[in-house]
């Protein structure tokens, strides 16, 4: 009902229209760029009203930025949150039973689409309001809260149909192009403007830990590099499960199970998931009364510096979270790193039962907490994503039957290509998920430059990226494989 709801809705909702020809791969890289123009031109326009140094003063943007591949304070502050959030809500539903779509269907896709634009709509708006009206977006002047929001929405939007246009028009999808630009962007800052100019710092103080510190100032730059190059490896590593073509004899193949099956996008998934939640649950940070312990349970909002907007320092939520109050958001600096792990070994945040008292909980346990939901929750995403994909053993062995692949060896029913991948995929699914989860807590944990789940993103965008452009000349060179393949 919901979907054929959508063909009297839809036709209200602007839509980019697809090529009328194929493009050659020489368009959509201009495509591409020309996109990523207008995406930078947002990124770095100030929303008229905001407070830019309230913004510099709060040390959880950083990841709020690459995960959402936004800008607090920008016109694109929401970013690509309410697609992936809008989508997270629709795959629960059709998982779910709620939502009934059949992705052959291309009436229904169509329906599905609309819907899902139509739900990252009004997600941008709902967010752009409550980033405003809880203070997350500082503003100059409070009578400004209508002007600001409006720009957030218009902002939202404009990302909303900047992905749906790379999705038709470029090289691949406007949400993964927005992530790896945002990541290389930060990292390229983060370097410039933070490390060089601590280990020069270090330098000029003089004293027999000059060297030593200039050298530790780099060491979120090495943490970065060797997350960049853990996950290269990971993405090489596969299992090939050997096939043979039944109408040609002698003709076979392998199909490769890489380790990452499911690439990184439980770690998308489960860390938009929590960032979503600290941005939401900013509602609870002015409740009073009998509700006041419930809400402070979920999380507790504070200021940690005289004139600062109130940050998350305890609370259910502030546990699944990566940060910390400042100044120990990351071990950036010189001798950051040791105030920052002493910070770990010897604080504690406030946890608020709902049945009144406080428990003090250790830092050093807030981070653990953190990296096992972060993992169980890369597991929950990883083993839904695949069934929802039709990724799964045996969805994958009905479509190698169908093209006419089967086991050599053995006759040909998918039964048995079922049985050979259900000793391959699920396994190969939770331990890629529990790898990425946990890869990316230790980078986000350490402080890596452009954090752990930025790292992962921008690896395995840039592999995709890789794959798709050396199909598309695969293609451009021999006509005949595109035919073949559709």
């Amino acid at each position: 009902m919901v979907l054929e709801f959508m063909d009297h809705i839809s036709k209200f909702i602007p839509s980019i229209a697809k090529p009328k020809n194929p493009l050659s791969l020489r368009e959509k890289v201009m495509w591409t760029l020309a996109v990523l123009v207008v995406y930078f031109v947002l990124y770095n326009v100030i929303a008229y009203g905001v407070s830019q140094q309230a913004i510099l003063s709060n040390p959880f943007l950083q990841l709020m930025n690459i995960i959402f591949a936004a800008k607090i304070g920008s016109l694109i502050t929401v970013g690509i949150g309410p697609i992936v959030l809008s989508s997270i809500i629709l795959q629960l539903l059709a998982g779910s039973g709620l939502l009934n779509i059949d992705q052959n269907d291309m009436v229904q896709k169509a329906r599905y689409q609309s819907l899902q634009k139509l739900a990252s709509i009004v997600v941008a708006i709902a967010e752009a309001f409550i980033y405003t009206a809880t203070g997350f977006v500082p503003l100059a002047n409070p009578s400004l809260f209508a002007v600001v929001a409006l720009q957030l929405v218009i902002g939202a939007i404009i990302i909303i149909y900047l992905d749906e246009v790379m999705t038709k028009w470029g090289v691949m999808s406007g949400i993964n192009v927005f992530i790896a630009s945002g990541v290389s962007y930060s990292i390229i800052a983060g370097t410039a403007y933070v490390l060089i100019p601590g280990a020069i710092s270090a330098v000029q103080s003089g004293g027999a830990a000059a060297l030593s510190n200039a050298f530790l100032a780099f060491g979120p730059l090495f943490f970065s590099i060797l997350i960049f190059l853990i996950s290269i490896y990971a993405y090489e590593t596969k299992v090939e499960i050997p096939l043979a073509f039944e109408q040609l004899r002698g003709v076979g193949g392998r199909l490769p199970i890489p380790f990452l099956y499911v690439s990184v996008l439980p770690v998308i998934l489960a860390s938009s998931l929590e960032l979503s939640f600290t941005v939401w649950f900013r509602f609870l940070s002015g409740v009073t009364g009998s509700f006041a312990n419930l809400a402070k349970f979920f999380a507790l909002y504070q200021q940690t510096a005289a004139g600062a907007q109130s940050q998350l320092t305890g609370g259910i939520i502030y546990l699944i979270s990566p940060t910390f109050p400042s100044p120990y958001a990351a071990p950036y600096g010189i001798g950051g790193y040791g105030a920052y792990f002493n910070y770990l070994l010897t604080s504690s945040s406030q946890l608020y039962l709902p049945w009144g008292g406080i428990m003090l909980v250790p830092e050093w346990l807030h981070a653990i907490f953190y990296v096992v939901v972060l993992v169980a929750l890369c597991v929950v995403f990883g083993k839904f994503w695949i069934e929802m994909t039709g990724q799964n053993p045996k969805a994958l062995a009905e479509q190698l039957g169908d093209m006419g692949w089967q086991i050599p060896g053995f006759r040909r029913d998918p039964r048995i290509v079922e049985s050979m991948l259900n000793k391959y995929i699920p396994t190969v699914t939770i331990l890629g998920s529990v790898f990425v989860g946990l890869l990316a807590a230790l980078a986000t944990l350490t402080g890596a430059v452009g954090t752990g789940m930025g790292i992962l993103l921008t690896v395995g965008i840039i592999y995709m990226l890789y794959q798709q452009l050396q199909q598309e000349h695969l293609f451009e060179t021999y006509p005949i494989l595109d035919k073949i393949v559709k």
